[in-house]
């Protein structure tokens, strides 16, 4: 009867533990999905700052067509990839990044367009969006680094085996040209 009774109590407190590290992993990807949807929140918000910016350089600038196409076309792509693709999205973001510091560079050429008011208001949104996309970054990459210790770790890897839990792409920069911190000037 006791060897019955530790018997039970051992299962139950395997089960307990299962249920346990199970509801940790789904935790961790729950949060990892939601740190996610915020750099695609600012990414998105990015992206519908852009047309304006484009507009109002195309007023001062129009003869450098050349730079104002390779914007849209960049920021066309970023969009165009599939919103659970990180490292694909991380590669697009990153050629929108650089388009859009050789269109801030136009603006030392053009004084009047420096001095417009509505480009210096989009670039100083477009500043604390690039803020902001920056902070979403750091959280997704923690939240997918908890995920992915989880994932890997003994035993929770047991559990995420048998419950299909995979590893999450970390939101980074691949090309060593994007790491440059764009000149951006008033």
């Amino acid at each position: 009867m006791i060897t019955l009774i530790v018997v039970i109590v051992i299962i139950g407190a395997l089960i307990g533990f299962v249920i346990s590290l199970y509801n940790a992993l789904v935790r961790a990807r729950q949060t990892a999905e939601e740190a996610w949807s915020g750099i695609d929140v600012q990414l998105k918000r990015r992206a519908d700052l852009i047309p304006n910016l484009v507009e109002t350089v195309k007023g001062y600038a129009s003869h450098e067509r050349g730079t104002l196409e390779e914007v849209v076309e960049k920021r066309n792509k970023a969009q165009s990839v599939a919103a659970n693709d990180v490292a694909g999205r991380a590669q697009a973001e990153g050629e929108l990044s650089q388009a859009l510091g050789r269109l801030f560079a136009l603006s030392e050429a053009y004084p009047d367009l420096k001095a417009n008011q509505n480009f210096a208001d989009l670039q100083a949104s477009l500043e604390k969006t690039e803020s902001e996309i920056q902070m979403a970054r750091r959280y997704y990459n923690g939240a997918a680094r908890d995920l992915n210790i989880k994932v890997e770790s003994f035993p929770s890897n047991i559990i995420a085996g048998q419950f299909g839990f995979q590893k999450r792409d970390y939101f980074e920069i691949e090309e060593p040209g994007d790491r440059a911190v764009p000149n951006v000037s008033f």
